[in-house]
This record gives structure tokens, C-alpha cells and sequence, in this order.
């Protein structure tokens, strides 16, 4: 089973995720992110500048397809069930890789985390992010993505405790 966690920067990915692995058996963490760091770290500079002008390692075409043949491989050695936090606003790189999960005969669900963007602002500031970086800049493209663009089911946290969030994934993929 794959259970990917959706939504800007601060909105709750991370905990909800850390969360759901601790209450779901066969389960552990798949972050794409680390994925992205990678690939930033390997890819000599001029490649970036031309595939990822953007300064966003998802713009990398290696990292879409990375995504799945790592979460492909995961699930094939360790049997495992995994939870994906991941910030992804983009829709055709999330039917990439949600394609790309079907394919490898899994049906991802995906559940899409919002909340208003001062709940967002504040919860970056509590965690100790510094006004006006990246985190930040994200948070509005993020917002009028998800507004306007379908990213599958909505869980809109502004007022919910992240228990209550994990209860509410686990219901939704039976396993409350």
C-alpha cells in the first residue's frame, strides 16, 4: 500500500506521516525529498541550470522517475507498506508518479493536506523557519494550486490536532 501525504510546506506532511507509520503495521517512510537532495548534490550545475532553472529539484526529470523506481524497489526488498510526505503542487508531476505507482501494480491514495495561509504562516514560524525563505515563497503557489487544480481528496487541517488527521487517513483507507 502506498498512502501519499500531500500539501505546502508546514501544513502537518511530516507529522502526520511520522504519526500513520507508528500506528500502521508493515509500514515505514518514503521521503522524495531525500531523493531530490540527492540528485542536487550529484548533478553538475549546468544540467540544473538548464532542467531546473527554478531552483526546485522536482523539476529535475530524474527525480520523478527516481520517485518511483525507489518506492518500486522499497516495496519489493522490505514487503513494506509506505507513507509519502511530499510537497507536490505541480499536477503533471503528480500523475507522473501516481501513474507511475499504478504501473507497478499499486493504488496509491492520496490524500491532500490544506489549511488557510496564515495556519500555514504560523506553523513554519513555529518550527522555526525563517521568514521569506523557501518554505515560505512556496506557501501561496501551493494554496491556488490546490485551489485550482484536482489533488484528490482535501483534509483541511486549520483546527485539527494531528491524531485526528491520522484517524481520519486511516479511516479512509480501512484501516480505523
Amino acid at each position: 500500500m502506498i498512502i501519499m501525504i500531500n500539501g505546502a510546506f508546514g501544513v502537518g506532511k511530516t507529522s502526520v506521516a511520522n504519526e500513520l507509520v507508528k500506528q500502521m503495521d508493515n509500514s515505514m517512510i518514503f521521503d522524495p525529498e531525500e531523493v531530490g537532495f540527492m540528485l542536487r548534490n550529484i548533478i553538475p550545475n549546468e544540467i540544473k541550470q538548464k532542467e531546473a532553472n527554478t531552483g526546485d529539484f522536482q523539476d529535475l526529470q530524474l527525480w520523478k522517475e527516481l520517485t518511483v523506481v525507489l518506492a518500486n524497489r522499497l516495496i519489493q526488498t522490505y514487503k513494506m507498506n509506505l507513507i509519502i510526505p511530499m510537497t507536490i503542487r505541480k499536477q503533471e508531476y503528480l500523475h507522473y508518479i501516481i501513474d507511475g505507482f499504478k504501473k507497478l501494480n499499486q493504488d496509491p491514495y492520496h490524500f491532500c493536506l490544506i489549511a488557510e495561509e496564515e495556519t500555514i504562516y504560523e506553523r513554519l514560524r513555529r518550527r522555526g523557519e525563517e521568514e521569506g525563505n523557501w518554505c515560505f515563497q512556496q506557501t501561496r503557489k501551493c494554496i491556488n494550486a490546490f485551489n485550482t487544480y484536482d489533488f484528490g481528496e482535501y483534509i483541511q487541517t486549520d483546527h485539527l490536532s494531528i491524531p485526528l488527521i491520522v484517524e481520519i487517513v486511516k479511516e479512509k483507507v480501512s484501516l480505523g
